[in-house]
């Protein structure tokens, strides 16, 4: 077995600052296969936010960890000069399978199934005392970490809040648990049959951002969560759902196809056709400027609060 990385070791590698890294501690078991460790802890930010009186930690975060593990494991085949942005390029075969909550352990697990030159997959599994929490399929890639956005915004475009979207932040909150620092949309505008547009501003000034390194860039993880906040928004919107709540269960492939950096305009474009049962899937594109960012394909279930 290789040396144990503790959190000094973790950040020399990882870019990644609190309150989004999320590996305590670290190791190699040989040349494909890693383990890590992360304790959840009620004094952890998000827990303000997901879910007031009744904390689990997001699924995402989980897939976060993942991805972060999976980074110690290839980064010195992917980038040992450790300049670039080591990326998550893909996700598939996601599967939230129980909750993790304040005082649970996080045993996370990464097998190395393909390395080329710039992309690697990887399957990682995390699990607690209890079993299996979640697991997924992990293509990792690079691009530069110098580069940053090329334009100004496009303001005051047709998307820009104005008196006529379907909801603001206040009927939003009506209808959904998620509070700051885990509201990652900032309103509806607009919801036709099975299409949900919503919207979300990112700003430099979210915790997200609220590290010391140069990667500016909003984690793809956090890209699978906006899309299914304004999936959630949109279910629990329609009348039979009435005082239930969503939860994420499942991104059958996500794909990122260019960095979201502060200052863009996130127009969330989902088609969520009604559930046959309490499971529902969606498909969701999300655009800047017009220009598509990230696209996901995942599955929630909608149960009584």
């Amino acid at each position: 077995m290789e040396k144990v990385l503790g959190l000094k070791e973790i950040m020399s590698i990882l870019p990644q600052r609190s309150p989004m890294l999320l590996l305590d501690r670290a190791q190699q078991i040989d040349e494909k296969h890693w383990t890590g460790a992360k304790n959840v802890s009620m004094d952890e930010a998000f827990f303000q936010g997901h879910f007031p009186g009744h904390p689990i930690m997001p699924g995402v975060l989980q897939l976060e960890a993942m991805k972060q593990l999976c980074e110690l494991a290839v980064r010195d085949v992917l980038d040992p000069a450790g300049a670039a942005d080591v990326y998550l390029k893909e996700v598939n075969k996601v599967k939230f399978r129980r909750p993790a909550n304040p005082g649970d352990r996080l045993k996370i697990d990464a097998e190395i199934l393909e390395m080329e030159a710039n992309n690697a997959l990887l399957k990682a599994v995390i699990s607690t005392s209890a079993g299996v929490a979640s697991e997924a399929q992990i293509t990792l890639a690079v691009r530069d970490r110098a580069a940053g956005p090329e334009s100004m915004p496009q303001l005051f475009n047709e998307y820009d809040k104005n008196d006529a979207v379907l909801m603001d932040i206040s009927k939003v909150m009506d209808l959904m648990p998620h509070r700051f620092p885990f509201l990652l949309i900032d309103y509806v505008f607009s919801m036709e049959g099975e299409r949900v547009i919503a919207v979300k501003n990112v700003t430099a000034n979210e915790p997200i951002f609220a590290n010391d390194s140069q990667l500016k860039v909003l984690p793809e993880s956090i890209l699978c969560e906006i899309a299914a906040q304004s999936g959630c928004a949109c279910v629990l919107a329609r009348p039979e759902n009435a005082g239930k709540i969503g939860y994420f269960m499942a991104i059958d492939h996500a794909e990122s196809l260019a960095p979201v950096y502060p200052g863009d305009q996130l127009v969330i474009d989902l088609i969520l056709p009604p559930a046959k049962s309490r499971f529902g899937k969606g498909g969701c594109e999300i655009r800047v400027d017009g220009k598509v960012v990230f696209k996901i394909n995942l599955m929630f279930a909608i149960v009584d609060a």
